[in-house]
């Protein structure tokens, strides 16, 4: 039950982790029609520049200033380049990003190397935020902190990280910060009604394009922001981009293109699936047979219902992709037509 829990929690931090990064990549979309390929770029950048800038001012100044950088480059990468390709469409677009992904992984690898760097938590984030106490006696329990020697010698523990904890902390300040930023303030209302009613908005008096660069900016300044807590969380490298690359994109289509509450819900759901199926030793086969039907060695695809789905994990989400583009396209709460 404990190891339950435990993976219940990493499941949820990992996908507050993915919402933060898929709110920026869906506000972007929202507000511009595109789908920024270097968005997980900019998530290891600020990993990245919140490194260097540690050794310098510390760990809470950098969590502030890493993205504001971020979002500065990204803000000018709009500016200098993409506006430059948007009115020859889509595609261009699409290119211009994927170009700036390996243009930022070169130069991520040229000024820090190929190898991870050691960017480790302050000392207020390190060790555990609660331990589950797994007792034959007493059941189970939770205690604050770390469990001293004693609570565990006839006991199971499991440590939650300080580190998920406060991940999940800023994840969902983030989530509220964005809500009240998009309906509770002329900021947020401007930036509606560009999306929605652009000459309207420029009569008012409102620079649209350079709405438009703020809004890419603050989209790469959120991913800027997921890197700085997740390279303290887990391992920053130089494949720490690839390896939340696609996942992003299957998080934006099950919550559902454009949709910031989509997002929030798709993240959830993604990285609840990735995480409980590992503590499932059953197979398909035994779920479907659980379920009322008949699998037999005859049952087409009878091998791949043989494996268990803590080995199939790591597919599920886009499994789950697959159904919802045939069974509905626009997300699970998506409301855009394009």
């Amino acid at each position: 039950m404990d190891q339950f829990f435990i993976s219940l929690l990493n499941g949820l931090s990992s996908g507050l982790l993915l919402f933060m990064l898929s709110s920026g990549l869906t506000l972007i979309f929202s507000m511009m029609g595109v789908l920024n390929f270097a968005h997980a770029s900019f998530y290891m950048l600020g990993a990245y520049v919140a490194y260097s800038l540690v050794g310098v001012i510390g760990f809470w100044p950098a969590l502030l200033l890493a993205p504001l950088a971020v979002g500065l480059l990204g803000a000018a990468f709009e500016r200098l380049a993409l506006r430059r390709v948007h009115k020859f469409g889509h595609v261009p677009e699409l290119l211009i990003t994927f170009g700036m992904s390996y243009v930022v992984l070169e130069l991520v690898q040229l000024v820090w190397g190929r190898t991870a760097v050691p960017f480790t938590p302050p000392p207020l984030l390190e060790g555990a935020a609660f331990t589950i106490i797994s007792s034959p006696a007493q059941g189970l329990s939770l205690m604050l902190g770390k469990a001293p020697p004693e609570a565990c010698a006839a006991a199971l523990c499991s440590n939650f990280p300080l580190t998920k904890a406060f991940m999940m902390a800023v994840a969902l300040l983030m989530l509220l910060a964005l809500w009240l930023l998009l309906t509770r303030t002329r900021v947020g209302l401007v930036i509606q009604a560009s999306l929605t009613h652009p000459e309207m908005v420029e009569a008012l008096g409102h620079n649209v394009p350079r709405v438009l660069m703020l809004v890419f900016g603050s989209g790469c300044a959120l991913a800027g922001l997921a890197g700085v807590v997740g390279g303290i969380t887990f391992v920053t490298e130089p494949n720490m981009a690839a390896f939340i690359g696609a996942i992003i994109f299957v998080v934006v289509v099950v919550g559902g293109i454009g949709s910031l509450a989509g997002a929030f819900v798709g993240s959830l759901v993604v990285g609840l699936l990735q995480t409980l199926p590992l503590t499932v030793d059953a197979s398909l086969a035994s779920a479907l047979t659980a379920a009322g039907l008949t699998v037999t060695p005859d049952t087409p695809g009878y091998p791949v219902l043989r494996l268990a789905l803590k080995d199939v994990a790591q597919i599920l989400p886009y499994l789950l992709m697959v159904l919802i583009l045939i069974f509905r396209p626009k997300g699970l709460l998506g409301t855009r037509e394009d």
